[in-house]
């Protein structure tokens, strides 16, 4: 019975070292290393892709969308729109998800129709000439890009409301547009945020 005692005790005291070096090594040192490699080689990746304003001061992700409306949910006509988000009441990285309609929905085709009204209200052009990306949210709710054909549509309405010239406008556009990666994955796109930044200092 002590024998038995003993082994017990033995083994307890085996599994709890084993523990402790495997919580130290692997839960400690491996954290320890892999983010240090990562902050010395892609510091900006590992710190979460962060964009700055003007003046340094972190204001978002590249990596993650934000909306340019106003407190109604109006869209601000200075500023380049975002795609839709059913990302909780858009952009929330807490509910990252797309609506999980399927394209013949009765609500995703009313959303989708009431959405290309006002975006044609919105920019003065036909229903018929709104992108998709333009009425239809990504897959995660969260994508910081649009398409350029979105872009360049809304560049009168952005010119106007800032007072500068549309070629201007239509320059810092052409200037952001993302080719796809490594030539064939993906399509062209824009990132919103980091266009909206390049606005801003433009127009200082």
């Amino acid at each position: 019975m002590a024998t038995s005692s003993r082994t017990t005790v033995r083994t307890i005291g085996v599994a709890v070292r084993a523990m402790l070096v495997f919580t130290i090594t692997l839960g400690v040192g491996y954290t320890l290393v892999v983010t240090g490699i990562a902050q010395l080689a892609l510091p900006w990746q590992a710190n979460g892709s962060p964009v700055h304003d003007a003046a340094g001061q972190p204001v978002g992700s590249a990596l993650i969308g934000q909306s340019f409306t106003d407190p109604e949910g109006g869209a601000l006509a200075e500023y380049f729109q975002s795609r839709p988000s059913a990302a909780g009441d858009g952009y929330d990285v807490g509910a990252s998800s797309g609506s999980n309609l399927g394209p013949e929905n009765a609500d995703l085709v009313a959303a989708v129709e009431a959405r290309r009204a006002a975006v044609a209200e919105l920019e003065g052009v036909a229903p018929s000439d709104v992108p998709a990306d333009a009425v239809t949210a990504s897959g995660s709710g969260l994508d910081p890009h649009i398409s350029p054909a979105y872009a360049l549509l809304q560049v009168p309405r952005i010119a106007a409301a800032r007072g500068i010239s549309e070629s201007d406008v239509r320059s810092l556009v052409e200037a952001h547009i993302q080719q796809r990666d490594l030539g064939y994955l993906g399509e062209p796109r824009v990132n919103v945020v980091e266009l909206n930044l390049a606005l801003d200092a433009l127009a200082r």
